[in-house]
């Protein structure tokens, strides 16, 4: 079995860091914790993992966030992956930091990287595991609070949140969308 496990983010250093790459934050992570790296392919890095019997291709699109459909779309017909075994991590601003809400399907929630993936493919129906960014900003400031960089306090917890976030991944290949939801969700 094939999974395809995308982290939405923006290339170039000076998005590194910034609350908009999380995705390419636990992507990172769990490369490294496998010892693979990244290599620079069509539309994307890309890193490749073994999960249990279970190939897990790893995509960070660089394709910049609005555009990253392209990017998805490409690598699941390269790989022809089924839409169950896709997974989507994003950052989200609903949601409190650090916290891990899980879906197989839904709405995009005002993300540009979901609603390009979405009309990508033509489809909703594919797991997205989405990580709360919190949304400290004043009215008329999104864009600068989502490329801006994490607190300090943030930053004291983020290493055990990417963590959980990585687990949940994880959960998510071995045991599906409903185990992995029903174990990280608000966790």
């Amino acid at each position: 079995m094939v999974y395809l496990v995308v982290g939405l983010g923006n290339i170039g250093n000076e998005y590194a860091g910034t609350r908009h790459n999380i995705g390419f934050r636990i992507l990172d992570a769990l490369a490294g914790a496998s010892n693979i790296a990244f290599e620079d392919k069509r539309y994307g890095f890309v890193a490749e993992m073994r999960l249990k019997g279970h190939k897990v291709v790893l995509l960070k699109p660089s394709t910049y966030m609005n555009l990253s459909g392209n990017a998805v779309r490409y690598w699941v017909k390269q790989k022809r992956i089924d839409p169950e075994r896709l997974l989507v991590i994003s950052d989200d601003l609903a949601l409190p930091f650090g916290t891990l809400r899980i879906r197989p399907s839904g709405s995009e929630g005002g993300h540009n990287g979901l609603k390009s993936i979405t009309q990508c493919l033509g489809t909703n129906a594919y797991a997205r595991l989405r990580f709360g960014i919190g949304n400290e900003f004043s009215r008329g400031h999104q864009v600068d609070f989502v490329l801006s960089g994490f607190s300090d306090e943030e930053l004291a917890r983020m290493d055990e949140r990417v963590q959980q976030a990585c687990e949940a991944v994880k959960a998510f290949v071995l045991s599906g969308v409903q185990f992995a939801m029903n174990n990280f969700n608000n966790k």
